[in-house]
């Protein structure tokens, strides 16, 4: 049985906190363990936080392709120099929107920059990126719960909040990804007919990602880190750069 549960207490992050010790303790006082088989889903906001990637948007001096972007959009400049910086292409522009290949592949709007959930006072004077390498910052994550805990066999995600193609409202998305497989390949197995499975490839962190979304919330919950158990297996281990399209696959651009 599948089971996701969230870990409380854990209190508002800020630039320098060591993310470990404060989960370790969260859980401790909430009397949750890891053990092997255990992926913990951690929201991307607290890991940005914890790694001081706020920027004040006082200090940002946008360029000349910036401001005309943000007409474009109806954005604030200084986002958009920060959301160009973030990218490597700019997709598509309409008013209250600016898709771009963000530098770590994902294609997403504002190259995932966020003010929501920031300090009073904060949500409109700066702008939390994404990590810088999501898939790192999840494998230093396990590794330091991993000796906490004394269990090696357990993964640890990374998860975000992004919109979809042709698709209405958001879902939960794998960026990093550490001791687990992200991307199930299911080709050579066979369905209950016998028939040999030719193209399935099932995205587990995505799903998973999805799934502890749920219990996360997108407002005031206050549950950025949830444990799901259940999982039939973890391994091989892969990072969240699996998910990702090849661009010679890719027939939506």
């Amino acid at each position: 049985m599948l089971s996701i549960q969230s870990v409380p207490g854990l209190p508002e992050v800020r630039p320098g906190d060591d993310l470990a010790f404060l989960i370790t303790e969260a859980m401790h006082r909430a009397r949750l363990k890891l053990r092997a088989g255990d992926v913990l889903v951690v929201a991307q906001k607290i890991v940005s936080k914890a790694e001081g990637r706020i920027v004040e948007l006082a200090t940002v001096e946008p360029r000349a392709e910036a401001v005309r972007l943000a007409a474009e959009c109806d954005k604030d400049p200084r986002l958009i120099e920060l959301v160009l910086r973030e990218s490597t292409a700019v997709l598509r522009t309409v008013p209250g929107v600016i898709i771009v290949e963000h530098r770590l592949g994902l294609v997403l709007a504002n190259a995932g920059i966020d003010q929501s959930n920031l300090r009073p006072g904060d949500d409109h004077g700066c702008a939390l990126l994404l990590p810088e390498d999501p898939d790192a910052s999840a494998a230093a994550l396990r590794e330091a719960l991993a000796a906490r805990f004394g269990v090696e066999d357990i993964g640890v995600m990374i998860n975000d909040s992004v919109g979809r193609a042709w698709r209405l409202g958001t879902v939960g998305l794998a960026i990093g990804v550490a001791g687990m497989t992200a991307l199930w390949d299911l080709r050579g197995d066979r369905d209950r007919f016998g028939r040999e499975l030719q193209v399935s490839e099932t995205g587990i962190a995505d799903q998973i990602a999805s799934a502890a979304q749920i219990v996360q919330g997108e407002g005031d919950e206050g549950a950025p880190v949830v444990r799901v158990r259940g999982l039939k297996k973890l391994g091989p281990a892969q990072d969240a750069r699996a998910l990702l399209r090849p661009r010679n696959q890719d027939l939506f651009r």
